[in-house]
């Protein structure tokens, strides 16, 4: 699921906007000055002065970069964890969402 569309800044990082039926937010993901290690994150997920996110630079099994976001906030159930990829649009990427599945259970259930 599409939650968003962003443009690179000139400071390395990126601007765009998340909507959904439940949030419509302008984002901005700078470049973590004070990274201190690999578990640091490499990007600030912030919205107006408040920060709200992070992001970590990742490789998929393909070879393409992409980015790890972690997105919270008091208001929702649970943390959304996304992804941020290159998009077909030039100069453009996509924050991009999937509902985690639960686990089937059992072998030869009938439910589908």
């Amino acid at each position: 699921m599409l939650l968003g569309n962003f443009k690179k800044t000139d400071t390395n990082g990126f601007r765009g906007s998340v909507r959904t039926l439940t949030l419509n937010l302008e984002l901005a993901f700078e470049p973590n000055a004070e990274k201190k290690g690999d578990k640091s994150p490499d990007y600030r997920v912030i919205t107006g002065d408040m920060e709200i996110g992070a992001a970590w630079k990742k490789t998929s099994d393909g070879g393409n970069a992409y980015l790890s976001v972690t997105l919270d906030d008091p208001a929702l159930p649970a943390a959304i964890d996304c992804a941020m990829v290159k998009s077909s649009i030039e100069h453009g990427y996509s924050l991009v969402w999937e509902r985690r599945r639960k686990a089937r259970s059992g072998k030869g259930s009938s439910e589908f």
